[in-house]
């Protein structure tokens, strides 16, 4: 396998999870967004915006944070790198390079997908954003279904899906620091009110509560969804399951291997962090320290991948 298709391949598990992790993102921001500190119609939107790291690229196109403009461009807008429909027309682009390597289903889900999204404007998502944003959820999860169903568990696989779990893990994060930090100076009613938005926008409502029943805590959310090892949207799975793949990764290497070992010791930093962490380590402003520190490890280790994996011509993949 050529450096570029791996490359194309890493970056479109990481698109299609994207797409679907901003669409939870904006889920959980309108399940939070009646919360006292969200009334200011500007402030509750500009937290979404800087939730994705795009305040700059936002404000490059427009003056005021509203809820049509922040929508429009985290959802729709092409000149916007990180938006759901170029996540979606990038993983698509990606495909069609390889198309004759992978599944003609994968292609079809995908060019499906973009033509949809590119039929939609503002006005559609305006209708009902609950509805808009659960059919970006569902197309992502058919794609995501085609996938694990149907590819050969070959490197073009293990790339898919290094680069999905890697996205999942830095995305997890970054939901949970978007709402620890609208949650400083709080009471635990408040923050836990909206940790309960997080656990609902992964879908892990009930997985949560069959851990831990009645006794729920802010602390007890934070611990299952950054430690929880069963759980598919933790992070401590997510970096499980990021290591496993890159080390069934098959290279050939003229290297020496060197770069492909620093990835692996990277991730299984990652891992070990996370199979070792108590819940005191998280307890209070601790949290963000451990997710501050997650975020870097996570952005590190993609750095490392790609100078590994995508940019030296003698590692043989």
């Amino acid at each position: 396998m050529l450096n570029r298709n791996a490359e194309a391949l890493f970056w479109i598990g990481r698109y299609m999870e994207r797409a679907e992790n901003h669409a939870r993102l904006i889920d959980v921001h309108y399940h939070i967004q009646q919360e006292d500190d969200f009334r200011e119609e500007g402030h509750k939107w500009s937290r979404l915006i800087d939730a994705i790291g795009a305040r700059s690229e936002y404000l490059q196109q427009f003056e005021s944070f509203t809820e049509q403009d922040v929508l429009s461009f985290i959802t729709l807008d092409l000149g916007n790198a990180n938006s759901i429909f170029s996540c979606v027309h990038q993983a698509r682009n990606n495909l069609r390079t390889l198309r004759q390597q992978l599944p003609s289903e994968l292609w079809d889900i995908a060019n499906s997908f973009n033509l949809w999204l590119g039929d939609r404007s503002v006005a559609d998502i305006m209708k009902s954003p609950h509805q808009f944003y659960q059919q970006i959820k569902e197309r992502t999860a058919t794609f995501l279904g085609a996938e694990q169903s149907i590819m050969l568990r070959g490197n073009e696989w293990r790339f898919i899906e290094s680069g999905r779990f890697l996205e999942r893990a830095e995305n997890t994060v970054r939901i949970l620091q978007s709402v620890t930090l609208s949650c400083r100076g709080k009471d635990d009613t408040s923050i836990y009110t909206q940790l309960q938005a997080v656990l609902k926008s992964v879908s892990g409502y009930q997985a949560f509560r069959r851990y831990f029943a009645d006794a729920v805590s802010p602390e007890c959310i934070l611990e299952f969804l950054i430690t929880n090892a069963s759980f598919p949207r933790s992070v401590r799975f997510a970096s499980h399951e990021l290591e496993y793949h890159l080390s069934n990764i098959e290279i050939d290497f003229s290297d020496g291997g060197e770069g492909y070992e620093r990835v692996i010791r990277q991730a299984g930093k990652i891992r070990a962090e996370l199979d070792y962490m108590e819940k005191e380590d998280m307890a209070g402003e601790l949290v963000d320290q451990v997710l501050e520190s997650l975020k870097s490890s996570c952005l590190r280790l993609g750095r490392t991948m790609e100078s590994a994996f995508f940019r030296q011509e003698g590692i043989r993949i």
